[in-house]
């Protein structure tokens, strides 16, 4: 049976506040464990508004703190923004309070805004929705306008000192390896030991969006690959093939080991799952016009916003591929998406207004499933 995992945001929702979307993150992540999902990871976001997630590290030491034998980890930490000694002594440090359950996954999310800022590509032409072995591929959404407003200039100013520059994420993603390993060494042959964090017994992921270096990387290194069908969905066929195609064998694994992301929304019927999920899409709205998450609307507030069809077209593809419904119809769609990308895990992420109804999409899927 495929392996399901849980990417937790720790969203705020409207009235609350992020001392309770903490909380409500160990109660999930507890009884994410009794229902038998395998891991738990936490996402990386900063400056967001509806999202208490900012240091990944922090909370899986209080997650892994609270249950005894799910797997804790990140999903992802942005290598842009810290150094591999600052991961690896995070991780390590993780990783010897709660020996042989700690993932690190690693991303280029601090990098590619980067990019994104200095290249400002144009918008891709438009093209239609694709269906490939039964699974909806839509067209590929454009941050290119996200990336030029100045809240999103501020954001890269406040999350980085001035004047530094990342290195490139495959030397960043060898060096964390060799520090790891105890092998690093400097260009002048200086050798340096992390404390903790050498010989840690750490599993680590890349996670990646399209074919490009994240998947090159991961299949290069012989790495597990974690690919996005939740936030790129345009590009997750593309993004395992990448890796599939650059995979090398190595000490970790013999063959590729891919998951794949997944929104989800699970309740007693459909109808019910659609209304507990409809502020999904204001949700996404917030994130796409620049402003950053805004804490999860409630179903009565989502169902009172007046939708202009320039609103429509900027959250299709994250409405139209988000797995919402019945245990049945969830996890038949679930099949589809495992059996297309050829998935050896998934991972699937749940927001709601209610923590009640979160549990409850989790504790569903899981019983359906397994």
């Amino acid at each position: 049976m495929t392996r399901l995992s849980i990417l937790d945001l720790a969203p705020i929702v409207a009235g609350g506040n992020a001392r309770e979307a903490l909380r409500n993150t160990i109660d999930l992540a507890r009884r994410a464990e009794a229902a038998g999902y395998h891991r738990y990871w936490l996402a990386e976001h900063h400056l967001t508004p509806g999202v208490a997630s900012s240091a990944p590290a922090v909370l899986i030491g209080a997650v892994a703190a609270a249950t005894s034998r799910i797997r804790v980890g990140s999903g992802a930490v942005q290598l842009g923004h810290q150094t591999a000694l600052a991961v690896v002594e995070q991780f390590g440090t993780l990783e010897a309070l709660h020996a042989g359950r700690i993932d690190l996954g690693l991303g280029r999310s601090g990098q590619r805004a980067k990019e994104m800022r200095a290249e400002a590509p144009p918008p891709p032409p438009p093209t239609e929705s694709k269906v490939v072995d039964g699974l909806l591929i839509p067209p590929p959404f454009s941050f290119a306008s996200i990336a030029k407003s100045p809240i999103f200039r501020l954001w890269a100013s406040l999350l980085q000192q001035p004047g530094a520059e990342s290195p490139d994420f495959a030397e960043q993603v060898d060096d964390i390896q060799a520090l790891i390993a105890g092998t690093y060494r400097s260009a002048e042959g200086l050798e340096a030991h992390a404390q903790p964090g050498e010989g840690a017994d750490l599993e680590i992921w890349v996670l990646g969006s399209s074919g490009g270096q994240s998947a090159q990387v991961a299949g290069e290194r012989g790495l597990p690959f974690a690919a996005n069908y939740h936030v790129s969905p345009a590009s997750v066929l593309e993004a395992v093939e990448g890796y599939r195609d650059a995979f090398k064998p190595s000490e970790i694994l013999s063959a590729p080991y891919v998951m794949v992301s997944a929104d989800v929304v699970v309740a007693g019927s459909d109808a019910e799952a659609r209304r507990i999920a409809e502020p999904y899409g204001l949700w996404v709205r917030s994130i796409r016009t620049g402003a950053g998450a805004i804490p999860f609307p409630t179903p009565e507030e989502a169902a009172a916003y007046a939708w202009t069809p320039e609103d429509r077209a900027l959250v299709a593809d994250r409405l139209d591929t988000q797995f919402v419904g019945s245990p049945q119809t969830v996890t038949e769609r679930l099949r589809v998406l495992r059996d297309a990308t050829g998935a050896d895990e998934l991972l699937v992420t749940t927001i709601t207004h209610d923590h009640a109804d979160r549990v409850r999409s989790n504790e569903l899927l899981a019983a359906a499933w397994h």
